[in-house]
């Protein structure tokens, strides 16, 4: 009997073994390139990244930016070529290394004339991983907390101009997840709890194209409560501000069903907005994100890379 139980706790420890070791070697797989070192001019380091880049070679750019850090830790380049890695990392979708890349960089560099740009970087890193309302937002959390940092650090910028329409973007998204649950609760018979999703609307996010249907929600959920003064209240409020909207129609059509008279006359039929709907966030990246204004162009074809970079990836070290 014991020896049988030792044969099963043996049998066990192998086999959990040889689990971890293909876990590690299937992350020993996933190992981005590395240049072999070999000591090289900085130039040329740095523009055959750049030429990788221009290929979109992502890991290969990293491999070679990464290098100029390590040969060159002190140059110029160095500096920059903290902030390309970043950027080639934000190509590959590797947000985590982007945004780390640019946090090392803002904390190397604060008063940095590229500083701003790795500020705009991370919003963007955030702002592209907004999901779907029905999901988790916290992405969207961070994509505006670091939005609104970019434009209360460099309101000037050409970085805080574009800042200021995604923060618009993302406060419809956050709108839009707040409509979302609001109207689980006013489905599901709990019409107070839907009141505070849609007050939430009305307070933080009224500039929103949720606006409207928040409202007339409002109304749907205070009826049902039998609060009719406020119906009437947040119907006269989309009357005012939305006097052709459909939402509005709906809203007068609701209170004067139960005797109620709402102070506004709706006028010629608008269109229903506020309707739920996906934002188009995911842009092509090469519209949202240059690299670095600051960063060398691309060797040309006076500036041969081929001589002492090779053209295929870079290989690991031995």
């Amino acid at each position: 009997m014991s020896s049988a139980l030792h044969r099963k706790t043996y049998t066990r420890v192998v086999l959990v073994a040889g689990v971890a070791a293909l876990a590690l070697a299937g992350c020993a797989g996933k190992k981005k390139p590395r240049l072999q070192y070999e000591e090289r001019p900085v130039e040329l380091l740095y523009n055959t990244g750049a030429d990788r880049l221009d290929r979109r070679q992502w890991d290969n750019a990293v491999a070679y930016f990464e290098e100029v850090e390590r040969q060159h830790p002190y140059s110029e380049w160095s500096r920059r070529a903290i902030l390309m890695t970043a950027f080639a990392h934000y190509q590959s979708n590797d947000y985590a290394e982007a945004i780390a890349g640019a946090d090392r960089f803002i904390q190397l560099y604060p008063g940095n004339e590229s500083t701003p740009y790795a500020f705009y970087l991370k919003a963007i890193c955030y702002f592209e991983q907004i999901v779907d309302v029905g999901r988790d937002q916290a992405a969207t959390g961070q994509a505006l907390a670091a939005l609104r940092d970019v434009v209360q650090r460099y309101p000037n910028s050409e970085y805080a101009q574009d800042a200021r329409l995604k923060i618009d973007m993302v406060n419809d998204q956050l709108a839009g997840k707040e409509m979302t649950v609001g109207r689980y609760y006013l489905r599901n018979n709990q019409p107070l709890a839907a009141v505070g999703r849609f007050r939430t609307v009305i307070d933080r996010y009224q500039t929103t194209s949720h606006t409207p249907e928040a409202l007339y929600r409002l109304v749907e959920a205070y009826l049902t409560l039998g609060l009719t003064g406020e119906a009437t209240r947040n119907g006269a409020v989309l009357g005012y501000n939305y006097p052709g909207d459909i939402w509005y129609r709906d809203a007068y059509k609701l209170l004067t069903n139960k005797g109620l008279q709402p102070a506004v006359q709706p006028t010629a039929t608008g269109q229903r907005r506020g309707v739920l709907h996906r934002l188009g966030l995911r842009r092509d990246k090469a519209a949202t994100l240059k690299p670095p204004a600051e960063a060398p162009a691309a060797p040309d074809a006076a500036t041969s890379t081929s001589e002492a970079a090779p053209a295929e990836a870079p290989s690991s070290p031995q």
